[in-house]
């Protein structure tokens, strides 16, 4: 069940009262009713999938109770990631393998082919599954104690607000959170949670919506379109994607903050990074943090040699592009991330020195070469994507964009602009400007009044997509 479809807008507040209506001193009770709606949430949308995500649970949680005693712990890690793995190996990425396979095999002159399987992947595998791992490999390295509460750590993996759309929570945060009792009802605690909410649905509907229909538009005949046309319809899908990840990623840290609990922040302005290191120091967070400690860290981070620290970089890249998609598109677009990174450290460019002015035209550059390979992220094949580049750089086409004026591109200007300045103000002047965290009430609620008439005004209401569930 999506946070931006009525279904949700109409049980939330239930759940809420439900919730808080089970007193404090039952605080086991409390969590048993979060890990029933947990799991019910999940069912909405395939009920045999959560046998899915229990077995991850079940995996993982009795992995982590034989690492205390093991003689053989890295064995018995190396067993508990495989099988943890099986699920998101089979379903995500068997056909992938499987046509790869195929493909090498038909290079050699032989022939044999694998059936493929025709299954929808379980929504929020890859989400759950690298949060049990990453809890499952904090207790091997002696970084989280095992927990031995099956009900704590079954809701910690299957935990509503985060299991579709992450983020990727670390035990360490979370885990205490569940076993503490919450005594009372945390009333500038859920106001902020309702804040975020507001704006990330803003951030989903009124922004990513809209401009997903000038997106989609473009993107499904782009051979029909000019180069200026194509060109802008890759800086808009780069709002797209950081509109619609971000704002729904809002959306779960402030429904989760109105139960009472924080979870991990996961995106930060990417758009005004100086750097493509920094851009993932600020875009989808969790998942880098985790790419940094469980992947870019033990093989080597930079603690070694130049070229060694280049390959590190390129592999978690890479196994970033996997994790994304299984597809060569996919791939590529991890890898030129990763290519890029590698030429900012060598000419040292990932700490950014100078002027407003060198800011700016970094800035510029950053978001450039994002753009650029989220070109890959969007086409289904290379050669999609490698047509879009063409048509980019076809100089003998008309110098025109198409507009689809009415009613789409007022809204989509008004959305943007709003978004821009809101990042910006955050970026730039932390605090100045006060409207949500207005000292004086007619400011703050004009302002709460003001998001909701544009969200019922010129929201897309009727989407049922989140582009990360099909991560």
């Amino acid at each position: 069940m999506l946070f931006n479809s009525f279904n949700f807008i109409i049980a939330f507040p239930l759940l809420f009262l439900l919730y808080y209506a089970i007193p404090a001193r039952y605080g086991k009770c409390r969590n048993v009713f979060l890990l029933v709606v947990s799991y019910l949430l999940y069912m909405q949308w395939k009920p045999v999938y959560a046998l899915v995500l229990l077995g991850v649970t079940l995996v993982t949680y009795a992995t982590a109770l034989l690492l205390k005693g093991s003689r053989r712990p890295k064995l018995t890690l190396t067993a508990g990631v495989v099988l943890s793995l099986l699920p998101l190996l089979l379903f995500k990425y068997f056909n992938f393998l499987n046509e790869a396979l195929t493909g090498l095999l038909s290079m050699a002159g032989l022939h044999f082919h694998l059936q493929g399987l025709n299954w929808a992947i379980p929504v929020g595998i890859s989400f759950f599954t690298l949060q049990a791992l990453g809890y499952l490999w904090d207790v091997y390295y002696k970084r989280q104690e095992v927990e031995r509460d099956f009900l704590t750590y079954a809701l910690f993996v299957s935990f509503f607000p985060s299991i579709m759309s992450g983020p990727i929570n670390k035990a360490s945060l979370v885990i205490p959170q569940l076993k503490s009792l919450r005594p009372y009802f945390d009333y500038p605690k859920a106001v902020e949670g309702m804040k975020m909410l507001l704006w990330g649905m803003f951030m989903k509907v009124v922004v990513a919506d809209r401009v997903a229909i000038y997106v989609d538009t473009v993107y499904s005949h782009y051979l029909n379109y000019t180069g200026m046309t194509n060109l802008v319809a890759i800086i808009l899908h780069a709002i797209q994607i950081y509109a619609d990840f971000a704002g729904y990623s809002l959306m779960a840290l402030g429904v989760a903050r109105v139960l009472g609990f924080d979870l991990t922040e996961n995106f930060r302005r990417p758009f005004f990074a100086t750097s493509v290191a920094d851009l993932w120091r600020r875009w989808h967070i969790s998942l880098f943090t985790w790419l940094r400690d469980y992947i870019y860290i033990p093989l080597g981070g930079s603690r070694c040699a130049p070229w060694r620290n280049y390959l590190n970089i390129l592999i978690t890249f890479v196994v970033s592009g996997i994790w994304h998609g299984a597809n060569w598109t996919f791939v590529i677009w991890g890898a030129m991330l990763g290519v890029f990174m590698c030429i900012e450290k060598a000419i040292g460019w990932q700490r950014c020195t100078g002027g407003p002015w060198v800011r700016l035209c970094r800035i510029c550059l950053t978001f450039g070469a994002f753009c650029a390979a989220l070109v890959f992220f969007r086409l289904p094949t290379v050669v999609d994507a490698c047509g879009v580049y063409s048509r980019i750089f076809d100089f003998s086409l008309p110098f025109s964009v198409y507009f689809d004026w009415v009613p789409n591109f007022p809204f989509t200007v008004i959305g943007i602009t709003l978004l821009f300045l809101k990042d910006a103000r955050d970026e730039f002047f932390p605090g100045r400007v006060p409207l949500m965290d207005s000292r004086h009430a007619i400011v703050r609620w004009g302002t709460y009044l003001s998001l909701v008439v544009m969200i019922l005004l010129t929201g897309v209401l009727d989407s049922d997509q989140f582009i990360y569930n099909q991560f």
